[in-house]
């Protein structure tokens, strides 16, 4: 495959991209098509690489409404509903489900997704339905899964236990619920529960971590602790640390180092915590967001995911990551013109870096040819106008192709056709 005049983000001019063999074979500024070749002529439009979902429970898809709507819209009722509404659960009810949400994603340009799954379910029957679903899959999307202590690991009968049973079916990562636990000791004591089990099995982590509006939430401290003592650096991570929000400025100032120490990623999901935090406030409310633009100037990887998807916890959602990079640019105050044009790295790059699998994502020779072609000027125009992918190539094979948007407002005896991109 050639793709020609390709706008590649981060470089100057128009590129011609041969892919050989499902790998970037060549890029350079004029490219012949040998005889044969498949040519896509991206005529000036954006070439970047898939997004990337960092963070999804995709065995809840799907299931708004479903034995009752969540009336307080709070995280705690999310989980009392799920609670009755697992008890019903099937494989084929959870893969039919979650196959449904991965075309969405995958027809807004997602490749790459970390899921959770809970672990503390009869049966394990959500685990062993993602684990089949990612094999099948593995050609439009790569798919990693956590093991996920919904209900906590030592308040939930034999937690422990479940969670382990869970790590060894061959999930790629272990998670915990910190916060969710009884009291501080059990907090620590599933910490340690949570990153044994790792290095035992040779796994990732991905701490559900502090999502509370709590000042006192300070789990975060324990995650980053364990991960530079026991030199996980790069293989942790803390997901929401909305309690962050809360903290006094003298603590998170120390709080930072500590982080930056152990190399840990943070995960925030906006368009959730956005949803669910501040439940407790009257006024001001908090805006429920970790401290992304402090955590990025302390260079401290941070992503974004979209969390939940039509479920107990949250109402609406398409899949769409520049939904959730539009709610996490206003509400973590990152509209600045840099900030912007930065903010596409949090569903691309860094979440490449979170599931560490940056080491072969990126748009560079010898790569696999996994990319986006978006009909956008650049990259505040991109996100500017919500710009939908094109093409997403995998493997240097065609996965989704759309069609572009055509829309005419008629005018008494004229028709205009709409166009939002402005002149200069």
């Amino acid at each position: 495959m050639l793709i020609k005049n390709a706008n590649i983000r981060g470089r100057e001019g128009k590129w011609d991209i041969l892919i050989e063999n499902g790998k970037f074979s060549k890029i350079e500024a004029r490219l012949e098509a040998a005889n044969g070749e498949e040519i896509i002529d991206a005529s000036g439009k954006m070439v970047i690489p898939p997004y990337v979902d960092s963070h999804v429970h995709l065995d809840y898809v799907c299931t708004y409404g479903e034995p009752r709507y969540n009336m307080s819209g709070t995280l705690f009722e999310g989980i009392s509903i799920w609670s009755e509404r697992k008890k019903t659960l099937t494989k084929e009810d959870v893969k039919r489900r979650a196959r449904h949400v991965l075309d969405w994603e995958i027809a807004h340009g997602t490749q790459f997704i970390r899921t959770h799954v809970n672990s503390d379910e009869p049966g394990h029957v959500s685990a062993e339905a993602l684990l089949e679903l990612k094999d099948e899959v593995k050609h439009l999307v790569d798919l990693q899964i956590v093991a996920f202590p919904q209900h906590g690991v030592y308040n939930f009968p034999n937690g422990d236990k479940l969670l382990e049973e869970t790590v060894k079916m061959g999930v790629d990562a272990v998670g915990a619920i910190p916060h969710y636990e009884d009291t501080r000791e059990d907090l620590v004591a599933s910490l340690y529960h949570c990153f044994d089990l790792a290095e035992k099995y040779d796994k990732l982590v991905d701490v559900h971590c502090d999502e509370t509006d709590d000042p006192q939430s300070r789990a975060i401290e324990q995650v980053a602790h364990q991960a530079w003592k026991r030199e996980m650096f790069g293989k942790v991570t803390a997901s929401h640390t909305t309690a962050m929000g809360s903290y006094n400025n003298a603590y998170a100032f120390k709080l930072m180092g500590v982080l930056e120490r152990s190399q840990i990623n943070i995960i925030s999901n906006a368009t959730i915590n956005i949803h669910l935090q501040g439940r407790y406030d009257s006024y001001p409310k908090r805006r429920g967001i970790t401290r992304v633009d402090e955590l990025l100037a302390n260079h401290i990887n941070v992503s974004m995911g979209c969390d939940d998807i039509m479920e107990p916890f949250y109402p609406l959602g398409v899949g769409d990551m520049l939904d959730v990079l539009n709610m996490g640019i206003h509400v973590s105050h990152l509209t600045g013109y840099q900030q912007i044009q930065d903010s596409l790295d949090l569903i691309t790059k860094n979440g490449a870096r979170t599931l560490n699998r940056e080491n072969d994502y990126g748009i560079e020779e010898g790569k696999t040819a996994n990319l986006l072609i978006v009909p956008a000027d650049d990259t505040y125009d991109l996100i500017r106008r919500h710009v939908k992918p094109e093409f997403s190539i995998r493997n240097g094979i065609v996965i989704m192709k759309r069609q572009p948007e055509n829309v005419t407002i008629y005018n008494n005896d004229s028709a205009v056709k709409v166009n939002y991109t402005v002149e200069k």
